[in-house]
């Protein structure tokens, strides 16, 4: 059985090699790496053609998005499974051996691999405990669908749902995702096959990561529901302060912050815990650091989910002509 491994970089000189170490140190070699990249300017080009250790292909193609550089890279590759991944990640020595073997399994058709924080920092620390679900988390695909930092599937289910859709900047492995699964069912998981990548640095990072995200899920109108739930918790507050200063009931200002206090606290109980697992070595006062930051990443991230949505929203009716309707693909 044949596997190529893909990816889809832009300017990644900075953590092509990290990625490039961790391939040459598989425990299965690949039978080939097929890289497309977008049009670096960095010297990750001068990175990918002094590479040797492994079977490297470098398909060019300037100006490609995320899903523009996956496909090409799958077009180019020749396996009959395809593993993919992304640019500034470790992978585990035996990630490919782990995500491909379910594979001898001719009914398989869909591999999801797993992912874990390598953080640096005090605030990766908190980050990483924050939005990255464990390992035994990621198991329910239903609820995580599979990042294309670590996913493996057939060539032709990957041609069976059209590959991943180029029409979209960002959510585009969720819908790869969903469209796989309405076709082929549950995946097979593989919680071996472990991918480690360093979180967002500082909230400036994660707001633009969370903004995109978000307008990804408006344009594809995925999540509506939670999405209008957040809305609803976050007009709770002031719908219960008005109503208090216009009734002059200090009972309902009182309890117009609870609302949001009470949904961020609760959201954050599973984070402190995830923390509470991770924080390794640090000391008191870096522990105690760690916890405060959860609430506030949690509370970050809500409010640019709350920006972000609307956004792709009013992208998607602006360009509904051009949008396809990819749950009927």
């Amino acid at each position: 059985m044949r596997v190529s491994v893909v990816s889809t970089i832009l300017n990644e000189a900075e953590s092509l090699s990290q990625l490039l170490n961790s391939l040459a140190a598989q425990t299965r070699v690949p039978d080939e790496v097929v890289i497309c990249d977008g049009g670096s300017t960095d010297g990750t080009l001068r990175l990918l053609e002094a590479e040797s250790r492994f079977p490297l292909r470098v398909v060019q193609q300037p100006g490609a998005n995320i899903s523009q550089g996956r496909n090409a890279a799958i077009e180019a590759a020749a396996g009959e499974v395809i593993a993919v991944t992304d640019a500034g990640v470790r992978l585990s020595p035996r990630w490919l051996a782990k995500i491909a073997a379910p594979f001898e399994d001719e009914a398989v058709q869909v591999v999801a691999g797993t992912f874990v924080p390598a953080p640096q920092t005090v605030f990766e620390t908190a980050m990483g405990a924050t939005v990255i679900p464990e390992i035994e988390e990621l198991m329910d695909t239903d609820r995580y669908p599979p990042s294309s930092r670590s996913i493996a599937f057939r060539r032709r289910a990957w041609e069976a749902v059209g590959g991943y859709p180029e029409w979209i900047d960002y959510c585009e492995d969720v819908i790869f995702d969903l469209r796989l699964r309405a076709r082929f069912g549950r995946f097979v998981f593989a919680p071996e096959a472990v991918v480690a990548f360093r979180p967002r640095p500082g909230l400036g990072a994660f707001w633009r990561q969370y903004y995109r995200y978000a307008r990804g899920d408006g344009k594809a109108n995925l999540w509506p529901r939670q999405h209008l739930a957040r809305y609803a918790t976050f007009l709770a507050g002031p719908v219960l302060l008005t109503a208090g200063l216009l009734l002059r009931s200090w009972p309902l200002g009182f309890v117009s912050p609870l609302p949001l206090l009470g949904v961020v606290t609760l959201r954050s109980l599973r984070p402190w815990r995830r923390l509470a697992r991770a924080w390794g070595d640090l000391g008191f006062a870096q522990k105690l650091q760690a916890a405060l930051w959860v609430p506030a990443i949690r509370l970050v991230g809500d409010v640019t989910k709350l920006f972000g949505y609307p956004a792709g929203v009013v992208w998607r009716w602006r360009y509904r002509a051009q949008v396809p309707d990819w749950r009927k693909l």
